[in-house]
């Protein structure tokens, strides 16, 4: 079905454009970056900070209840139990929670991709002063490849690492690992693995716990269509008391509210993590965020989604553009990255913000991320906005 708007026939989406008041000024690409909030978040934010400006207080126990409603609903996005989330304020925060908290000796041995998002390197850098070697993952050709066979050949040149990390989406060209595949090698050898999913979670569906992750987080202002500052923690229950709680705290404990009882009983679940209060208006405009994506299905938003980019690989293709991003089944996300002669890719992406599309200069190409509320007469304003700007030769 189509709906027509003014000459040019629009294709239905799984997110409704009209939750979007971006959509209205922008042909918005840019998802792999900061996502603007649909208006039913801001009024589940603007909801909740009203209610504690008029009670206080006597709003917490209702806040809990929304809270824990948002833990299950994270989970079941993420394919894992709802006792394996925490709430964390961003994924460094939960990246930190992990290399942090695991027991380190001289010689532990950490597996993780070059060229990596900064905070998905940083932590286990860091940990060099304990004696930590990293060892880093070569990708492979121009579309920046992260073969499961090229991780086994880093975690085959020494002794079996402790742990495995790696984006699940890479952030620059949009490789995506197989996370299920990396699993069962990393079960083989006694690995532990680590998945920053902040790039595919919300548009690719996910079976975190099915597909032998131990720990993964992920932001909610990308792909999930949250606000900053919100997001979530999965550590695999069998794995929890390999961690050592950072920040303990009252609501880090089994008996969280007794105020008197000052016994360090840590809570049996992801919870123990947390320790203070949490981010409640946050927590509960990233929970309407999730409902969006749960009311259209992942699935049907990663069809939508997979389509847009082949639309656009086609289209900016068509007028001269080299696709740098590797649109194989296995290695395909919601991120594209291409390169075309003209202005300077960093200059083109301000260009098109001038001209109202928001797309982004990455890893040498202009990096192009649609979402489910995205349409067809979005990916046609890109392709034609780029050739007349590189036909002009504003250079």
């Amino acid at each position: 079905m189509t709906a027509t708007l003014g000459a040019v026939e629009v294709g239905t989406t799984p997110l409704v454009r009209e939750h979007f008041p971006a959509a209205r000024r922008w042909a918005y690409l840019n998802h792999a970056g900061i996502c603007p909030l649909p208006q039913p978040s801001v009024d589940a934010m603007h909801r909740r900070a009203t209610e504690v400006s008029l009670d206080g207080e006597f709003t917490y126990a209702a806040h809990s209840a929304e809270i824990e409603r948002v833990r299950s609903s994270a989970a079941r996005l993420m394919g894992v139990p709802s006792t394996d989330i925490a709430f964390v304020k961003n994924t460094t925060t939960g990246l930190g929670m992990i290399a942090n908290g695991l027991a380190w000796s001289p010689g532990d041995r950490v597996v993780v991709p070059d060229l990596e998002f900064p905070s998905t390197l940083y932590p286990w850098l860091a940990l060099a002063d304990r004696g930590v070697v990293v060892d880093r993952v070569q990708p492979e050709g121009p579309g920046g490849k992260l073969t499961v066979e090229a991780f086994i050949d880093r975690i085959q040149a020494g002794p079996p690492p402790k742990l495995v990390v790696t984006s699940w989406v890479q952030f620059g060209r949009g490789w995506r690992v197989g996370l299920a595949e990396l699993g069962r090698v990393c079960q083989e050898v006694g690995a532990l693995l680590c998945a920053d999913v902040i790039q595919g979670l919300g548009v690719i569906p996910a079976e975190l716990a099915g597909w032998g992750v131990d720990f993964a987080m992920a932001d909610g202002h990308k792909w999930l269509l949250g606000p900053e500052g919100s997001g979530a923690l999965y550590v695999r229950g069998s794995r929890l008391e390999l961690l050592r709680p950072l920040e303990p705290g009252w609501n880090s404990v089994a008996h969280r509210e007794e105020w008197d009882n000052l016994a360090l009983v840590f809570d049996d679940t992801a919870r123990r993590l947390e320790g203070g209060m949490p981010n409640v208006t946050g927590i509960a405009a990233l929970g309407a965020s999730i409902d969006l994506l749960h009311e259209a299905g992942v699935p049907a938003i990663w069809s939508h989604v997979d389509r847009l980019c082949d639309r656009a690989c086609a289209g900016l293709t068509s007028i001269g553009a080299t696709v740098l991003s590797d649109r194989s089944p296995e290695g395909r996300s919601g991120i594209i990255a291409v390169h075309i002669d003209g202005p300077p890719i960093p200059l083109l992406a301000r260009q098109l913000q001038a001209e109202g599309i928001a797309v982004s200069a990455r890893a040498g190409g202009l990096r192009v991320s649609p979402h489910g509320y995205n349409n067809e007469q979005d990916i046609d304003r890109l392709v034609d906005t780029v050739a007349m700007l590189t036909r002009t030769g504003n250079r």
